[in-house]
């Protein structure tokens, strides 16, 4: 299991479970889960697109990726991207139902970017792999207290000098980079599922920013891990076990915050618990104060 191919798999793996949480931890904050979906599944027609033209899929895929993000950012209304989002995700689909049409050699890798290709990663894209990773967790970092702070409180972002806009293309940006790295391991299937499963899960554990963020990145890991390890063991798809994690981690999150909604309620003679894990981030001004500013 550690032997072999078997040590690109848990690398890359590793890598993009990294990303995923990440970046993920923004998509959920920001309510942007239509938008990570579509991304991904449009980015899938450049993918088809480049294999045709006989070009790198890595190139395809980041062209696309990168078009769809700035078509949405760009067109979209302010702080709703839904119209010009599904817009987008058809006429990429579109063009990649084109692109196959045109292409009798594409059925082994149009299933390996829908549902990944781990086990068959090669040395030669750990590289731009490891590469296209660091660039997005650097730009996380950079946009780390902006992007809270438009995420959380807009208006109180606008009031320190923080465009909203510039943000949300930002953003995007980032979203289409970590798409180009992970849908060549993943797919374009299970990426959103890894990017919105486990930090939602991670929302509904904590209300601390930080310690979100942190264990977005941890359950990530943790589903992939086991994924790997299960589809090695039983020779199922990687795909069921990376999905099923992250909706059984989303549900322990879900029952976690129920419970915690019932034990503040019952402590506070029916009151409620401030800062349940239903509105996090946003009923605790001392706390959020001291992360943002």
């Amino acid at each position: 299991m550690f032997s072999g191919f078997m040590v690109n798999a848990w690398i890359v793996a590793s890598v993009v479970a990294v990303v995923a949480g990440l970046v993920g931890f923004f998509v959920v904050l920001r309510g942007s889960a239509f938008v990570a979906h579509a991304i991904p599944n449009g980015a899938f027609a450049g993918a088809a697109g480049a294999v045709l033209v006989g070009v790198d899929t890595i190139v395809g895929l980041g062209v696309f990726s990168l078009l769809g993000a700035l078509t949405i950012g760009l067109l979209g209304r302010r702080g709703r991207h839904d119209a010009v989002t599904a817009l987008a995700l058809v006429m990429m689909l579109g063009l990649g139902a084109l692109f196959l049409s045109l292409s009798s050699e594409y059925e082994p890798a149009v299933y390996s970017l829908l549902f990944g290709e781990v086990l068959g990663v090669s040395p030669s894209e750990l590289l731009p792999t490891a590469a296209l990773a660091v660039v997005c967790v650097l730009a996380v970092t950079l946009l780390y207290r902006p992007l809270m702070l438009s995420s959380v409180l807009a208006e109180a972002g606008e009031a320190r000098g923080i465009d909203s806009f510039s943000m949300e293309m930002a953003f995007l940006v980032v979203v289409a980079l970590a798409t180009t790295m992970t849908v060549p391991v993943v797919g374009t299937l299970l990426i959103f599922s890894l990017m919105i499963g486990a930090p939602a899960a991670a929302r509904s554990f904590t209300d601390r920013p930080g310690r979100a963020l942190a264990l977005s990145v941890a359950l990530a890991l943790m589903t992939v891990w086991a994924a790997i390890a299960l589809s090695y063991t039983t020779d199922y798809p990687i795909g069921f076990f990376v999905g099923s994690t992250g909706a059984l981690l989303y549900a322990l999150g879900r029952g976690w915050a129920a419970f915690r909604r019932r034990t503040g309620a019952a402590g506070t003679g029916g009151a409620g618990a401030a800062g349940t894990p239903e509105a996090p981030y946003a009923t605790h001004p001392p706390e959020r104060h001291t992360i943002l500013t």
